[in-house]
């Protein structure tokens, strides 16, 4: 006898708990960014040295927000199934984009630790997004036979 078992959810898993760790780092970055953080270089292109003028600061206490938001969307709170996908895969275009910005960046901080968090939380973020899809019918559907 033959049963259909859902596919392992650990990997998925995995992808969101590596997903929400990197959400919180850059989030955490743009946060102290926004309080005054003398890191201008590592972000922005890099043309600020030191603490970045006030519109910066603005802008990061902004992108705070929207980090732990896509943070709280990333572990499940929120909206339902559909809407999350599309909000993760957003996200996951929106870090593509963040990826190359970085690898142009003259910032030497940008292209080599910000380009493979952007890029890595790209491909995460759309796993995440890919493993919250609701359950299919049919035999093949999102299962695998099992003895």
């Amino acid at each position: 006898m033959t049963r259909a078992v859902l596919s392992d959810p650990a990997p998925h898993r995995a992808s969101t708990g590596f997903a929400a760790l990197l959400l919180a780092v850059v989030g955490g970055f743009q946060a102290a960014l926004a309080a005054g953080a003398p890191w201008g270089e590592a972000a922005y292109g890099g043309a600020h040295r030191g603490v970045l003028p006030a519109r910066y600061r603005a802008s990061s206490a902004v992108s705070t927000l929207v980090y732990a938001a896509l943070l709280a969307v990333t572990l499940g709170r929120g909206p339902g199934t559909l809407a999350r996908r599309r909000i993760l895969t957003a996200a996951s275009g929106l870090m593509m984009v963040g990826t190359v910005m970085n690898l142009a960046s003259r910032s030497r901080v940008e292209r080599v630790v910000w380009t493979p968090v952007a890029g890595t939380l790209a491909i995460t973020l759309l796993r995440v997004a890919r493993g919250s899809r609701t359950r299919r019918s049919g035999p093949w559907a999102s299962a695998r036979l099992l003895p």
